[in-house]
């Protein structure tokens, strides 16, 4: 099998730090593959030595084919990239953040063209083409940063917490257009805190402290992972269920991925530091 993302025993330290512990993964083409942990624990750091943007310390890897040590610049030629940030140029209009990044991937004049028009229809703002980015809803900067982030069409997209701060209605329909893409074989790369959109991933990995600590879809981390007990708030009353059925609950993610960070935690001492 030909694979879209290759790691094996991957490392990234700063100074006496380690981010990202030898951590090793595959993720097929046209997959979308999430990447969940919690806040400091090296999902950040691991995107950007995958896009090229830091160069790890040790450790093997290959992105849509290309050494992550030797040919960051083809790998960044060749993937998408959607930061937690908002990145665009808010001064720009829509129609000139789109020109501006085409012109970065170098898209023949009649390319960039058409594959303006196909973003502006995707993320819905043809009648904003004119529009400042900076006046535009959450909602509306993050398709468009998307679209700037595919014009080129890569085979790879990473998107680093892409609907952070983003209203539920935005959320689902940006998930709509992931879907889009994947069925077409884009494979994608996300980081996310919603659980909910985790459950949209066809696999996961749950990283902690810099180190992989569950691989797998979420049907397999649910039934292998499976928490000593499900978590209800005001337990005694919730809903009307009794507190000896609660064990025999279905898990959820967030039960699986509570349980799996704080027993993590209680391994190394909750008073180390995470990584970033």
């Amino acid at each position: 099998m030909e694979w879209a993302v290759e790691i094996e025993e991957l490392v990234k330290t700063f100074g006496f730090f380690t981010a990202v512990d030898h951590i090793s993964l595959k993720v097929k083409r046209g997959e979308i593959f999430g990447f969940l942990g919690p806040n400091g624990a090296g999902k950040s750091t691991t995107i950007r030595m995958l896009c090229g943007i830091l160069l790890p310390t040790a450790g093997r890897g290959k992105v849509s084919g290309f050494d992550i040590f030797q040919e960051t610049e083809k790998i960044k030629q060749n993937i998408g990239y959607m930061s937690q940030k908002f990145s665009l140029y808010e001064d720009l209009t829509v129609e000139e953040n789109l020109n501006f990044f085409s012109g970065i991937y170098t898209l023949p004049r009649k390319i960039a063209l058409a594959r303006k028009e196909w973003a502006l229809q995707m993320a819905g703002l043809q009648d904003h083409r004119g529009s400042l980015t900076r006046t535009l809803a959450g909602g509306w900067k993050q398709r468009l940063a998307l679209g700037c982030a595919i014009i080129h069409e890569p085979a790879v997209l990473f998107l680093d917490e892409p609907t952070s701060g983003v209203d539920p209605l935005s959320r689902r329909r940006f998930w709509d257009l992931i879907y889009e893409m994947a069925g077409k074989g884009v494979t994608v790369f996300v980081t996310t805190h919603y659980m909910d959109e985790a459950e949209y991933c066809d696999r996961l990995a749950l990283i902690d402290r810099g180190k992989i600590i569950a691989l797998g879809s979420p049907a397999e981390l649910k039934t292998s992972y499976r928490p000593a007990a499900v978590f209800v708030p005001s337990l005694p009353a919730h809903q009307g269920i009794a507190p000896e059925r609660i064990e025999r609950m279905e898990p959820s993610l967030e039960d699986v991925f509570v349980s799996l960070v704080e027993k993590n935690d209680a391994g190394n001492g909750a008073e180390e530091k995470r990584g970033i």
